[in-house]
């Protein structure tokens, strides 16, 4: 049982990483190259763990299912509770309006060449939130069911796409650097491990067992690292940084997420390629897309106090979902903006609030917990200079 627990906790952290940041990953750090875009993402696999350890600590000193809003109210007062909550919403907005966004481009992309003719914007993200949408609306179970089947999908994609362009990547392709232009992808690297929110639920069903705890968090960390990994020696590896069908094709264009397919399909040169990136693309939008729908209407539900019967989750949906409807018809190609916005609010309430969090709970109010984060202060000050230096450059990268 304590064997099958542990493996339950570390799927439901990979699952919670792995999603859209696999098709953003490629089209961000391609202009880097392979080796600097595996050091970076390296280093954000590092400061991600970290804080979600430092999550876990904090988490510990509760030992009953809390979320983040409240571990922060009980260390840092009301001001730590509004700042988590804003800052909370905000996170979950920016990444329900980017998937929505890029499962909207994609499923009009396929709309239209299916029909062979120009569609209004409104026929990408309307169709599919009227359906999954209505999933979220229905509740957890669904959304389960409708999950582990995506989980199935995206694998077996994967693993087949891999088997089928591993054969076209070219040692001139991995050879490419551009150490200044990597940069532009720490935002949805950073992004990419963004597990932490399943921490406080994780805790609760491993009965907080700290060794059990520390494995789920650290190997269910890692196979979203050797996921990426491998995705970016194949999709860095096919497509060059330059030239005709290049990432710095992509890096010009509205709709990434849609010429990502293209360019995979001209350079690996099969003809059921397109058809596997595309739904490829579909599953690991998706999957983030129920989780952060879910997590989102839930966290409404209870920061408004809406009883979920069916009136109440009614308007949780319309308050889950009209705000990212909006933004995705208005600014159709916001995919890759909205994910490296919400990197902003990810370094704020997975990076700086837990370390801030542990400094009050430890040399404040000297809480006492079964588990201590190694590195005292001078590991709790890297973590807060790391993301306020993840926010800037993240800011500087959308501003230019």
């Amino acid at each position: 049982m304590k064997k099958n627990r542990v493996f339950g906790g570390v799927l439901l952290v990979a699952g919670t990483a792995i999603g859209a940041g696999m098709i953003a990953l490629p089209i961000t750090s391609g202009l880097g190259g392979l080796i600097p875009s595996i050091i970076l993402l390296l280093a954000c696999w590092l400061y991600m763990t970290t804080t979600a350890f430092l999550f876990l600590e904090a988490t510990l000193w509760h030992e009953r299912d809390v979320n983040i809003v409240t571990i922060a109210e009980h260390t840092l007062g009301v001001v730590g509770k509004v700042v988590s909550w804003i800052v909370y919403l905000f996170l979950l907005y920016c990444l329900t309006t980017a998937y929505l966004s890029g499962c909207g481009a994609l499923f009009l992309s396929s709309m239209e060449g299916l029909l062979q003719r120009p569609l209004p914007l409104w026929v990408g993200p309307i169709p599919f939130l009227m359906l999954f949408g209505f999933c979220v609306y229905l509740g957890t179970k669904p959304v389960d069911y409708i999950n582990r089947a995506l989980m199935l999908g995206m694998v077996l994609t994967f693993v087949v796409i891999c088997a089928i362009s591993f054969g076209h990547v070219k040692g001139e392709n991995l050879a490419f650097q551009s150490w200044p232009m990597v940069w532009s992808s720490l935002a949805i690297m950073v992004t990419s491990f963004g597990y932490h929110i399943i921490i406080p639920s994780l805790s609760y069903y491993l009965g907080y067992r700290v060794d059990l705890l520390k494995k789920a968090l650290f190997w269910g960390g890692l196979i979203p690292l050797i996921f990426y990994l491998i995705w970016e020696v194949l999709t860095l590896g096919v497509i060059p940084g330059v030239g005709a069908n290049s990432f710095y094709t992509l890096s010009r264009s509205a709709n990434a997420e849609v010429d990502l397919i293209t360019i995979l399909d001209v350079r690996v040169s099969n003809h059921i390629m397109t058809e596997l990136l595309r739904f490829f693309s579909y599953f690991v939008i998706l999957t983030s897309f129920l989780g952060v729908a879910l997590s989102l209407s839930d966290f409404l539900a209870d920061g408004f106090k809406i009883e979920k019967n069916a009136k109440g989750r009614f308007f949780i949906t319309l308050l889950t979902f009209l705000p990212p409807l909006f933004f995705s018809l208005v600014f159709p190609n916001v995919f890759i903006s909205a994910l490296k916005y919400g990197a902003i609010f990810v370094a704020i309430l997975l990076g700086v609030l837990p370390a801030v969090i542990v400094w009050s709970g430890r040399y404040r109010l000297k809480l006492e917990s079964k588990f201590k984060v190694f590195g005292g202060r001078v590991l709790l000050t890297t973590v807060i200079l790391i993301s306020f230096a993840v926010i800037v450059v993240a800011l500087i990268d959308q501003w230019h």
